[in-house]
């Protein structure tokens, strides 16, 4: 019987384990954690729902949300991906559901279900899970390979490294000479004090455009006012994108903000038409955009330098000009960032040079692979960093089912 040991009590390497033994019951796998617990950020994903993944069912558009391993993902997606995983689940008895945004959650709302898929399913499979047991190193054996713990050293013929972003598992591979690309953060909300700001955490518009000034980065989307500064899709994707940009500028960089991701000559020649139509209000008091909120509206006007009691009527040219500058380049000074401690997210890792995506494994070791966030992978939400754990897993399920 051929040994597989699954390092990582996580989402990837739980679904690895699960599907391998399914295709090719004769393997004896474990899967060892570090932890006292398995299963940790699938716990706490989605506030504890657990977003699967996303509902983005073609493979080119679905590995555009990968800042890192969009050209590496294309082949595994097209081998599974967001409808295999809604098969998956289905068939153990979790519906998927999707929400209005394109995030998919269990249908029963809790990701306890989840867990106690795959748990249960481990148990089924005589799949053996050892807690507090953390690797310190690997060492190849002739064709085998010495997974070595604090408490003994264990002999296996396939190791799987789904470990997430781990500063020890990255040890060990560099120590196996994979090159690793530093890691940084990613998925963060700008930190950003100014006074347009305070007293608005809550407030968000639908689709603004968010840029950093000095780069090419730029995304549209919801983005949210919070306490810190600001955040919601728009930024986020953006942080991902930008995440080693920023981090060579120090998290010190300019935030350009288009409230409503209109050009500026359209802005201002819909607020003169808007000047005559509402000329007997104040500005400060009726928006012409609704989906600018009220809050935000009398902040960008007083921001303009717009008295409070002017009507549109007495609107001058210079600071109807302000205005619309304000609507579509708003400019802030960000100074660091706010990351979602939980659901950590890093860029960096495993080299993508060094990983075959027909199977994930090592190029340069046979039998080693790599699966989840070890590598340099990363995506724009917890819903598409699921997906690559699932695909990721099911690739090396695939490979071990041929391989042993």
């Amino acid at each position: 019987m051929k040994k597989v040991i699954v390092v990582g009590g996580g989402a990837a390497g739980f679904f690895a384990a699960i599907n391998a033994k399914e295709k090719n019951p004769d393997l004896d796998i474990s899967i060892l954690e570090k932890g006292s617990e398995v299963l940790q950020k699938v716990k706490i994903s989605g506030g504890g729902r657990c977003n699967v993944t996303h509902a983005c069912f073609d493979p080119a558009e679905l590995t555009s949300f990968y800042p890192r391993g969009e050209k590496e993902l294309r082949g595994p997606f097209h081998t599974f991906m967001t409808g295999d995983t809604f098969e998956w689940f289905d068939a153990n008895g979790i519906p998927l559901k999707i929400e209005e945004d394109g995030r998919v959650f269990p249908e029963s709302n809790s990701s306890q279900t989840i867990i106690d898929c795959f748990l249960q399913k481990t148990k089924e499979l005589n799949i053996e899970i050892r807690k507090n047991c953390g690797v310190i190193g690997l060492e190849k054996k002739k064709a085998q390979w010495m997974v070595k713990t604090k408490k003994e050293n264990l002999v296996c013929d396939a190791v799987v490294f789904a470990t997430g972003s781990s500063k020890q598992a990255w040890k060990i591979l560099g120590q196996l000479e994979h090159s690793l690309v530093p890691p940084v953060p990613s998925l963060f909300t700008f930190n950003i004090k100014d006074d347009l700001l305070t007293d608005l955490p809550g407030v968000s518009v639908p689709n603004a455009t968010v840029s950093l000034l000095k780069t090419k980065l730029e995304n549209s989307g919801p983005l949210l006012i919070t306490h810190w500064g600001l955040s919601g899709p728009a930024v986020l994707k953006l942080s991902a994108f930008g995440a080693r940009v920023l981090h060579g500028m120090n998290y010190q960089y300019q935030v350009q903000v288009n409230w409503i991701s209109k050009p500026f000559t359209d802005v201002e020649e819909e607020l003169w038409e808007f000047k005559s139509d509402a000329s007997n209000k104040k500005v400060v008091a009726k928006s012409m955009y609704p989906e600018i909120p009220r809050r935000l509206w009398e902040k960008l006007v007083i921001s303009a330098g717009i008295d409070s009691n002017k009507n549109w009527a007495d609107l001058r040219k210079k600071e109807l000009e302000t205005l619309a500058n304000r609507l579509t380049a708003c400019v802030f000074h960000a100074q660091g960032k706010s990351t979602f401690k939980e659901e950590f997210v890093t860029a960096g890792g495993v080299s993508l040079k060094e990983i075959n995506f027909k199977t994930f494994e090592s190029k340069l070791h046979s039998n080693l692979f790599l699966i989840g966030e070890v590598i340099d992978i990363d995506a724009v939400t917890g819903g598409f960093n699921f997906q690559n754990a699932w695909t990721g897993g099911w690739m090396v399920s695939e490979a071990l089912k041929g391989r042993f």
